[in-house]
This record gives C-alpha cells, structure tokens and sequence, in this order.
C-alpha cells in the first residue's frame, strides 16, 4: 500500500508560490517603509536597529498573505461570484494581516 503526497508542488506551481510570497513580501515591506523612514528623530529608548524588527515582522506578514492569496487561487477556476468572493476574501485577509504585521512589528516603538 502507497502513501500519496497531497502537499507536493510541481516545479511551476512552487514559482507561483514563491512569487506570491515575494509579491506580499515587497507589498509588506513598501508599507512599512512609508511608516518608519518618515520618523525624523527617533526616541533614544528604542535603540539604534529599531526599524529591523517593524521590516522583518511586516515582510512577513506580507509574505504570509501572499501564501493564502496562492492557496485561495485555486478557488478562482469556477466563474462568476465564486472569483469574486475569492478575491476579495484573499484582499481582506492581505490587507487584516499586513495591518497586525505593523502592529506586532511597531509595538514598542511607534505604536504605543
């Protein structure tokens, strides 16, 4: 008896996985980069690296909603409102995460 593997990914299904994730990553990373290159004279308290952990903790999330944007695109081979409803599930929960991302990262810093 064989075992399958139903998480695998062909070749071209792992670019688009990677691209998505890179998509959110840079999406994350521009948003957050607005917010934290704007700040003029930082408070002493928060250290001289601050800005790395808003960067990394945003990218992430960033990238994360890219990754539930790629496996909810499946859902979009069926027409009509079934793509609709998809697309806009996907932009909701990018854009929710993007938003506790900042959150997380600029706790202690920006947002207190």
């Amino acid at each position: 008896m064989s075992s399958k593997n139903h998480f695998s990914f062909s070749r071209q299904e792992r670019s688009k996985l990677v691209k998505n994730a890179l998509l959110g990553a840079v999406i994350g990373l521009a948003f957050i980069s607005l917010i934290i290159f704007n700040v003029g004279v930082p408070k002493p308290e928060w250290g001289t690296l601050w800005r790395i952990r808003p960067i990394l903790v945003t990218s992430l999330a960033g990238a994360a909603g890219g990754i539930f944007f790629f496996f909810m695109n499946d859902f979009t081979a069926r027409r009509g409102w079934n793509k609709v409803v998809v697309y806009a599930l996907s932009f909701f929960v990018f854009t929710v995460g993007l938003w506790i991302g900042a959150i997380l990262g600029l706790d202690g810093t920006l947002w207190n």
